[in-house]
């Protein structure tokens, strides 16, 4: 009987093998959050509409709920009448109904614009007072947004995005935040730096995600091509993968995107955009470099495209700005997506 199930077993041996050699293979982007930032409608949309996004092959979407300072009064103000309606709460809601409906996973990510600024890293106040003032409104403002986080069980809530200087002056502030924010809402969280100063973020140990709007510039040139650009950012992955490894968090692309035009790659707060020709080829290049050079490796979580407009005549020939919509880059990102 033994030699009779040995030589049984023996018989599989090639049967085993075969299915070794043709077994389905495991996609490595399968578990990355391919992600794509919503652009939050003026009114309402209908299903039809949100079924755009699916074009994209995302598995991820942020939705932005939008809250407003009256520079220079410290004061932070959202869910009120004259916002949008993808940017309140009603809308948010919705959104992210929409996207779960649609096999998408949500990240909720509160985005603060400045009056006359715009940038939150900007925002500054001179005393203590003030600095107590837009804490309390701001903290009314995430915990708000934390507790929909929570009631829509959100896949991953962001607790704030480029507050450069508030991160490094009043890191208290931001402690018990992150306290008060887990009292709410238990999934994971991350906090969206800015591509310079992700390194001065004090709690990242509190963070379930590293958050890097990745922005690094990474050629002066008019049109680099994609060895150029492979060289930069081979350079910054090996600083991202040590900062990933010092906290023992993968670092995720809370947002990454290119303009469609020439030097788009030299850091766009640098020129006036109107004084440079639309280039979408470059931004295509940009987009699988960004693929082929950062989405395999093991400390990278994924990222979030900046962004996705509700609004199928975006883009185009004459586009300059960040959406790949009607762009050589929009087939570029799908096919990687999918």
């Amino acid at each position: 009987m033994e030699v009779m199930n040995r030589k049984y077993l023996l018989s599989l041996l090639p049967l085993v093998v075969l299915f070794w050699f043709f077994r389905p293979k495991s996609n490595p982007n399968m578990h990355k959050m391919n992600g794509i930032s919503l652009v939050s409608p003026p009114r309402p949309i209908d299903s039809a509409q949100y079924n755009t996004v699916n074009e994209i092959n995302a598995n991820w979407v942020s939705i932005i709920p939008y809250a407003f300072c009256p520079f220079p009064e410290p004061s932070v103000t959202h869910d009120h009448e004259r916002q949008w309606w993808g940017e309140k709460t009603e809308g948010i809601k919705t959104l992210i109904q929409m996207a779960k409906f649609n096999q998408q996973k949500v990240m909720l990510k509160p985005h603060l614009w400045v009056r006359s600024q715009g940038w939150a890293g900007d925002l500054n106040f001179k005393t203590n007072k003030e600095w107590l003032k837009w804490e309390s409104e701001y903290r009314a403002y995430i915990l708000h947004y934390a507790q929909i986080a929570e009631s829509e069980k959100v896949a991953l809530f962001c607790i704030g995005t480029e507050i450069r200087n508030s991160i490094k002056k009043r890191k208290s502030f931001w402690n018990q935040l992150i306290q008060d924010v887990k009292k709410i809402y238990h999934g994971p969280l991350t906090y969206a730096a800015n591509w310079d100063n992700y390194q001065h973020v004090s709690f990242w140990s509190e963070m379930d995600y590293i958050g890097v709007d990745s922005y690094f510039p990474l050629s002066e040139k008019k049109f680099p091509d994609i060895k150029d650009l492979k060289v930069s950012q081979d350079s910054i992955n090996h600083i991202l993968k040590g900062f990933s490894n010092r906290y023992d968090k993968p670092i995720l692309f809370t947002e990454f995107g290119f303009e469609s035009i020439d030097y788009a790659a030299k850091g766009n707060w640098k020129f006036n955009k109107d004084t440079v020709n639309v280039n979408r080829n470059f931004q295509d290049q940009a987009f699988k470099m960004v693929f082929d050079n950062v989405w395999n490796e093991p400390w990278f979580a994924g990222g979030f495209i900046w962004k996705w407009h509700f609004n199928s005549r975006v883009g185009g020939k004459s586009c300059k700005r960040f959406t790949p919509q009607n762009k050589p880059a929009q087939l570029t990102i799908s096919k990687h997506y999918q």
